[in-house]
């Protein structure tokens, strides 16, 4: 897990990559804006992928790495999930509520021929949006993904002991967390990212402890297991092999239960997404080249 003070002190490796620009989207009848990336693909009729990023991250501090390869074939967005980053902030945390406001973003901006894709987190909410709005999505990109939590001892160690440490003393309010997380958006929006390390900081110090625990109560209620089976569209599953989060071999079962799902294995850890983004990057963008070509494959065979 990436923390505040290992960034800081350079403890950890991040890949220097191109930052996109972003803007604050409205998203009618949701609440309020979130902050959005959307990086062009190579002609006007790209696919497009809407990648959701993981528990306590930002859009780009989950998927910078991989933005600008993936964009190679892709139109590429991203965007802050509720109460992460320059998210909406509402009263109560859901992962339905993320997964309409995905289905809102796709419709403020048109966009077609849509792969949702999510990292951790972001997986259990694109799970949701095929769920919650089939008609808008063509395909789903699921990394570092389960069906459900709290299975075993360590889950129920990180979903009790690390939701404690992450919502803090009793005596902090939930107006004055979302004050200081609000400040923290603030401060990373006039953040030139010359040195990745202290970007990477502000994007995770922008997400409040509140917001982490309230995620990580709504992914302790996530149940997909009786409706994985259900899901209709191309389907490609990036499994970390050495995953201590979400042990690999509930990530491949999860894969098994949607029919045709595609699994493509990396040789990291949890966050692999950014730390060992070397191994990631390549596969998910075969993962992602693979639901595109199955779409193709089915339009050519509907049309034939």
């Amino acid at each position: 897990m990436l923390s505040p003070g290992d960034l800081l002190r350079h403890r950890v490796y991040l890949p220097w990559a191109l930052i996109p620009p972003g803007e604050m989207v409205e998203l009618p009848g949701r609440g309020g804006s979130t902050y959005v990336t959307d990086t062009p693909g190579p002609s006007p009729d790209s696919p497009t992928l809407v990648l959701l990023h993981a528990l306590g991250c930002t859009g780009l501090l989950t998927w910078y790495p991989a933005i600008h390869p993936l964009a190679r074939r892709f139109r590429v967005v991203t965007m802050d999930q509720r109460w992460h980053g320059r998210g909406i902030r509402s009263e109560e945390f859901s992962l339905r509520d993320c997964a309409d406001d995905v289905g809102a973003l796709i419709d403020v901006l048109g966009l077609e021929d849509v792969i949702v894709g999510g990292y951790s987190m972001g997986s259990i909410v694109a799970q949701r949006v095929w769920r919650q709005h089939p008609d808008k999505i063509q395909g789903l990109l699921l990394c570092a993904t389960t069906d459900r939590f709290r299975l075993n001892p360590a889950e129920q160690l990180f979903f009790t002991g690390m939701g404690v440490t992450m919502l803090g003393a009793r005596g902090v309010s939930r107006s004055r967390t979302a004050l200081t997380a609000a400040r923290a958006a603030a401060r990373a929006l006039d953040l030139a990212p010359s040195d990745i390390h202290e970007w990477a900081t502000r994007e995770l110090r922008s997400t409040s402890p509140w917001a982490v625990g309230q995620a990580l109560a709504a992914l302790g209620r996530h149940h997909s297991r009786p409706w994985l089976g259900d899901i209709d569209v191309p389907t490609a599953v990036v499994v970390g092999t050495g995953d201590r989060v979400i042990p690999a071999r509930r990530q491949v079962r999860l894969a098994r239960a949607i029919r045709g799902a595609t699994v493509h294995e990396v040789e990291g850890g949890h966050a692999m997404c950014v730390l060992e983004a070397e191994k990631f990057v390549p596969v998910v963008v075969e993962a992602a080249h693979t639901v595109d070509a199955r779409l193709r494959d089915l339009r050519r065979r509907t049309s034939s």
